[in-house]
């Protein structure tokens, strides 16, 4: 049977390559956005380009019943689910005295809560189908904190607890639940950083560059992939050598 992938956020940057990449591998691909319609039917044109369906699915993940429906939709669309890569998130950068308790609460909305939603409705697809693979897409900031940036770190960092639990529970039906912690990486999300302070932050990687999203989709992949099926409760991080673990 064709494996069939949703990846959220999946209109631009890493949830981009990633659709992309799952397409190469034969995956029919059901991709979210939330405002960016022209950038997505671009990814999904690749797709076809590469001779897999894509489904384009708009969505707001932060709230939890669009999240619900995100997944159904995608395995009526396509037919079957397989694979949900939860990658949608954002970034704003305040001080942690200057948030509000709106910009906490819609930041863990959807780079936290979503991902739950979205397991949570996904996995019965998957079971059903007698494969299942979900990959987290967490940050470096999980790991280190982000004083400029709290509710995402803790969203972050929540994502691999969510992983961790996730896949304890789910090893008994075959199904693996991984986390990818980028570090910094050739997206809009690092454009203004890469663009202030781009050497300052290439001498603190050891490799001297940021990443590709497509390395960072290579590693996704192979999360998603019958290869990795020893694999599970992992946090892969894919930063350069920035943090070893």
């Amino acid at each position: 049977m064709k494996r069939c992938a949703l990846v959220t956020g999946g209109s631009r940057g890493i949830g981009a390559a990633t659709a992309v990449k799952l397409a190469a591998r034969g995956y029919d691909v059901a991709l979210s956005y939330r405002t960016q319609r022209t950038a997505a039917e671009e990814v999904a044109a690749a797709i076809q380009r590469l001779g897999a369906r894509a489904l384009l699915l708009q969505a707001d993940l932060a709230d939890p019943d669009q999240a619900r429906e995100l997944v159904h939709k995608a395995a009526e669309g396509l037919g079957a689910l397989h694979i949900l890569v939860n990658n949608a998130g954002y970034v704003q950068r305040l001080p942690w005295d200057e948030l509000s308790l709106e910009d906490w609460d819609r930041m863990l909305r959807v780079g936290l809560t979503a991902a739950f939603v979205c397991a949570r409705y996904a996995v019965p697809y998957m079971r059903e189908a007698g494969y299942g693979r979900i990959v987290n897409v967490s940050s470096l900031r999980a790991l280190t904190g982000a004083a400029h940036g709290v509710h995402y770190a803790s969203a972050k960092a929540g994502l691999l607890g969510l992983t961790k639990s996730l896949a304890l529970a789910l090893a008994p039906y075959g199904i693996t639940v991984n986390a990818v912690c980028p570090g910094f990486v050739a997206t809009d999300i690092n454009r203004e950083a890469l663009e202030t302070r781009g050497e300052e932050i290439r001498a603190q990687i050891p490799l001297g560059r940021v990443a590709s999203p497509d390395e960072v989709a290579s590693v996704i992949a192979f999360l998603c992939s019958e290869e990795a099926g020893y694999m599970t409760g992992a946090t892969v991080s894919v930063n350069g050598g920035l943090r070893m673990e």
